[in-house]
């Protein structure tokens, strides 16, 4: 645990207590994460490069994420965390698909090494893959090192139809949809019980800290998970019902706070029946690129409440505030990202202002 954080036990016991209490309902404020720097949308394109997500020695990755880690301040409801990051879906890495780091993009792309006629594709767990290892590496070594100071997050294992799309691209999985339906669903459901076992492996790592489970904006005592399906925006709902669902609801059943990730407004077709979903415990809604930030979506905010789930966004401090205004605090969690990093003193004034309209609100 050598590893000198802004960031005390006694930190640790406040959050934790309070993240619980979200979950359980049993707070009425939001849960506003604030910090001064983040290891994650402050990625360096080092980042996504095959050297640094592959071949850079373990240590020195840590020690990498060390350094960025000791430099932030944390307030609100923030906590001290790493996410191993090799791209949306590394899964499909693990089954064999080609990774490829995208540094200009920011980002990680999948495909398979050659077109496979769908019939003939197969998916089954493989401990040997070199990037499964990385992962696995990548997180014990981060336990081992910082112990109960750092929470640590499973990578982004990905959605099961995303998954599979690097394996199909995209044009050829919409007319599997069509042409060969009962194929997608047995890949799906294969790819569904790799990514289960893959889970449970990094779980049995990551619990090892006794620092719950993470991701970049929400926190959990137990096994938490934010699912995704991507490819969605560009399915029917009846579509969605039929070859999305069922993956969602078998994951959603086996964890205890489960979260989807609803990205672009070509989701929100889909909203209703994932509100439906008992186990589901709420919706973080990303607007997407080229539309109005989350706090400008107030109709669809209420609606995710008042189907009674939790609702987190990514928020300017003046969304932060509007959000409160209109619909008060009760049940959302903010991540505040701000153009101009903030000082102590600005962030413990807005933290102040916050609390005072939520206030106001009710």
């Amino acid at each position: 645990m050598n590893i000198d954080l802004n960031f005390t036990e006694e930190d640790w016991e406040r959050v934790e207590h309070d993240w619980i209490a979200w979950w359980a309902g049993e707070i009425e404020r939001p849960m506003v994460i604030l910090q001064t720097a983040d290891t994650f949308f402050n990625a360096s394109k080092e980042e996504y490069t095959r050297e640094f997500l592959l071949e850079k020695p373990v240590n020195e990755v840590i020690d990498y994420y060390q350094a960025r880690l000791k430099s932030i301040r944390f307030y609100g409801d923030a906590w001290p965390k790493l996410w191993p990051n090799f791209g949306p879906g590394i899964v499909a890495g693990f089954l064999g698909a080609k990774v490829q780091g995208m540094p200009e993009q920011h980002t990680v792309w999948f495909e398979a090494d050659k077109p496979v006629p769908i019939e003939d594709l197969h998916f089954v767990y493989n401990d040997e893959n070199v990037w499964w290892q990385r992962v696995m590496n990548i997180t014990r070594t981060a336990v081992e090192r910082w112990g109960s100071k750092i929470a640590v997050g499973h990578t982004d294992l990905g959605g099961m139809l995303d998954i599979l799309s690097s394996f199909r691209t995209t044009n050829q999985l919409l007319l599997d949809l069509y042409d060969a339906p009962d194929e997608v669903i047995r890949l799906t459901r294969e790819i569904r019980t790799a990514w289960l076992r893959y889970y449970d492996e990094l779980y049995d790592i990551i619990k090892q800290a006794g620092r719950g489970t993470t991701r970049t904006s929400l926190w959990s005592p137990g096994r938490l998970y934010l699912h995704q399906c991507d490819f969605s925006y560009m399915i029917s709902p009846k579509m969605f019902e039929r070859f999305v669902l069922p993956d969602l609801k078998a994951c959603f059943e086996y964890l205890d706070h489960a979260f989807y990730h609803l990205d672009g407004k070509g989701q929100i077709p889909h909203l209703d029946m994932l509100l439906s979903m008992e186990n589901l415990r709420g919706i973080q809604w990303v607007p997407g690129a080229g539309q109005p930030d989350a706090s400008k979506w107030l109709s669809l905010l209420k609606r995710i409440r008042d189907a009674g789930k939790l609702c987190q966004v990514f928020v300017s401090p003046e969304g932060a505030r509007n959000i409160v205004r209109e619909l008060g605090g009760r049940g959302f969690a903010f991540f505040v990202m701000s153009l101009k990093p903030m000082s102590h003193d600005e962030s413990e004034d807005f933290l102040k202002v916050l609390a005072s309209e939520d206030i106001g609100s009710k």
